[in-house]
């Protein structure tokens, strides 16, 4: 069944969230690659098939498919993963899930000594903006760019 494109019928809506998306992903000091790791795990999390798809193959371009295909598992594999890197994914699990985890004091914790205060308040806004489109792209199916 063919859902609506939310972009064509809410262009003024979808502007505002690509231009958060531009900041989170060119206006703040974040390395592009722990951006594109935290779009992938927050969209793993929430379902959006379009997303996943977008945010693996960017991931792919700086990191090796051996770590990328890890991800959903990266508790497992703290070895593949620097301190920051597992504190921003932890961040990034804690707040996509807020209604359960509630933003734990533990996982702030982490996060806050992982980075300083406006890389984590810019953290936190990369996480948002991909809970945002992924609640736009998971119910009105966007499309995927895999080919059967």
């Amino acid at each position: 069944m063919s859902r609506l494109n939310w972009i064509d019928i809410a262009p003024e809506g979808a502007k505002a969230l690509f231009g958060v998306h531009h900041y989170a992903t060119k206006g703040t000091s974040l390395p592009e690659e722990l951006v594109h790791l935290i779009f992938l795990r927050v969209s793993q999390i929430n379902g959006c098939a379009h997303c996943i798809d977008l945010h693996t193959r960017d991931l792919l371009k700086t990191m090796a498919v051996d770590k990328v295909v890890l991800v959903p598992v990266w508790r497992e594999v703290p070895h593949l993963f620097t301190d920051q890197y597992r504190a921003a994914l932890d961040w990034a699990e804690e707040v996509t899930n807020l209604s359960a985890t509630h933003a734990s004091d533990e996982a702030y914790a982490a996060a806050a000594a992982a980075f300083g205060a406006k890389d984590l308040v810019d953290l936190t806004i990369v996480i948002a903006a991909m809970n945002a489109f992924n609640r736009l792209g998971a119910p009105f199916r966007l499309s995927v760019a895999a080919k059967p």
